[in-house]
């Protein structure tokens, strides 16, 4: 967890020491619900090993986010930000290890070490232009296309996950999706 930090700042030993104290590893198995949408989330997750994904519920159908995986933060954004409840839901597609990081102590660390700011600024932007790029193909591309994209977007991953679940975050039917891939 430290190398991510380390690719967009420098860490002091202070600051070392306190994310050392202030994360927990937790272990989660295959199919677990580690955020319900009805709670705020108050936990931020960065991924050892394994994959997760945000999604939501809309009549009875589960819409897929994003997908997260090792070296990466999931939480439910504006929950987690806000503190307030949210649509979003998190579960793991696979047995996940992960550093759990609370959202008290994350103020700590940004009230505490102004570097962390420099963090959230860099991997925001990092994360931003993901999202934009992900709205774009989502509204100006064919379901070829879109697979297209999510296969570079998930290249050391997108084997990893279900194809019912790729085909809801792509927003196409899983006979669609099974087209394209024939095609291939």
């Amino acid at each position: 967890m430290l190398q991510h930090f380390e690719k967009y700042i420098k860490l002091s030993a202070p600051l070392k020491d306190e994310l050392t104290k202030r994360v927990t590893l937790k272990t989660f198995k295959k199919g677990h619900l580690v955020h319900n949408a009805d709670k705020v989330c108050t936990k931020s997750y960065f991924i050892q090993k394994g994959l997760m994904r945000l999604y939501s519920i809309k009549d009875g159908k589960e819409i897929t986010a994003f997908f997260c995986a090792e070296n990466e933060w999931v939480n439910s954004p504006n929950s987690f930000i806000q503190q307030q409840l949210d649509i979003y839901y998190i579960d793991t597609i696979e047995a996940t290890e992960c550093y759990c990081l609370n959202v008290g102590d994350l103020v700590y660390l940004f009230e505490h070490f102004p570097e962390m700011e420099q963090y959230a600024r860099l991997s925001m932007g990092t994360n931003l232009a993901y999202y934009l790029e992900r709205i774009s193909s989502m509204h100006f591309t064919r379901a070829t296309e879109k697979y297209q994209h999510f296969c570079k977007t998930y290249q050391d991953v997108h084997h990893r996950i279900p194809l019912g679940m790729v085909s809801s975050y792509l927003g196409i039917t899983q006979e669609t999706l099974s087209r394209i891939r024939a095609e291939k």
